[in-house]
């Protein structure tokens, strides 16, 4: 009768498939960061808000109001006269769209004239208003 010889081989543990695993999911959440859902920038430093909610993914329109109180439109300059109307034509291609309205902190000229009169305007349409601003940094 033949002995069957056996080699004892060691143990070991392959690194490379466990380096091939993390690059995976690395390349993966890289990969899910670009397609998360990105703000519209807004040209303006927002101020902080306490009581706020974050924004959900719904068609909106932003209206800001810079350092020296220019008026912009989804960071389009835009008229005060000119707002109403462009937000009448995006609430009729889309009945659910939500207007937001930003303002700069900064700023040494007095926006506020211009703040009231906009949300007069918007207002008295009859438009829902958001405010835009940071989270407050005291809870």
């Amino acid at each position: 009768m033949h002995a069957l010889r056996r080699t004892q081989h060691e143990a070991r543990i392959e690194i490379m498939p466990l380096i091939d695993v993390i690059f995976l999911l690395l390349t993966f959440f890289i990969y899910a960061m670009v397609l998360m859902v990105r703000a519209e920038l807004l040209p303006v430093q927002m101020p902080a808000f306490a009581a706020g909610e974050p924004a959900r993914p719904a068609p909106a329109v932003t209206i800001s109001i810079d350092q020296s109180g220019q008026l912009f439109f989804n960071r389009e300059p835009v008229e005060i006269d000119l707002v109403l109307e462009r937000i009448n034509a995006a609430m009729a291609e889309d009945p659910e769209t939500v207007v937001y309205v930003a303002a700069d902190e900064r700023g040494d000229t007095d926006r506020l004239p211009t703040f009231l009169s906009l949300y007069d305007r918007l207002a008295h349409a009859g438009l829902n208003i958001k405010l835009v601003g940071r989270p407050s940094e005291e809870e």
